[in-house]
């Protein structure tokens, strides 16, 4: 039995208002926003970049401070690309079962690695908790230190080694509209998803004139 959403209901999103599901399109945009969290691992990330620079696609990467200090180069690349990084935390923490006071502690020392790792001392100011899993009071010390809550609209499940390429291609595309948040991991556990279902949704987006954009 999964215990996720693949579209996330609206009522969620109406009781969580404070956190961004998804992007409000005006007149004629009909833009989407590509995620990728846990990273960056290398090999993976550096598909996804390549797969990414094939439609000309920028993305937002939710990276996980401990990554990113083990492998300095691959998050320099995604910079130097073009695409927005994210705060994931340092240890890709559970924020149920952390106490605020570490939670908080743990979200600055991955910003620390972003800062420390990036050319130009990068600040990021968005946010997506691990698992989507976070605590009212973590929330309101996060967004009064500035950052932005990003959880989704479209979940790929690409991370779930249950459920075959197909259903997880079947996840997204049906459920892509403008303004979707959708997203992927570039990760070691997802990749035999993500390896299938990328360039698949990356042909669709191209194919039904969605434009990909960065968060903020």
């Amino acid at each position: 039995m999964k215990l996720y959403w693949i579209k996330t209901n609206w009522i969620i999103k109406k009781i969580f208002s404070n956190y961004t599901w998804d992007v409000s399109n005006t007149g004629s945009s009909n833009s989407v926003y590509l995620t990728f969290d846990d990273g960056p691992i290398p090999g993976i990330t550096e598909w996804v970049l390549n797969e990414l620079k094939k439609h000309n696609v920028k993305a937002t990467f939710f990276c996980i401070g401990d990554n990113i200090d083990k492998n300095p180069e691959i998050f320099k690349k995604v910079i130097s690309a073009g695409h927005s990084i994210g705060n994931h935390t340092f240890n890709h923490l559970n924020g149920w079962k952390t106490s605020t006071e570490a939670y908080i502690e743990n979200t600055k020392q991955c910003e620390a690695a972003i800062q420390k790792n990036s050319t130009n001392n990068l600040k990021s100011e968005i946010f997506r908790p691990p698992y989507g899993k976070l605590k009212v009071s973590q929330s309101r010390k996060l967004r009064k230190l500035g950052y932005k809550i990003i959880m989704w609209d479209v979940l790929s499940a690409d991370f779930d080694t249950t459920i075959s390429k197909e259903q997880c291609l079947d996840n997204v595309l049906p459920n892509v509209k403008p303004g979707s948040i959708i997203v992927f991991h570039d990760s070691i556990k997802a990749f035999k998803n993500l390896e299938y279902v990328l360039p698949k949704t990356l042909a669709y987006l191209k194919e039904n004139n969605f434009n990909c954009e960065v968060l903020y």
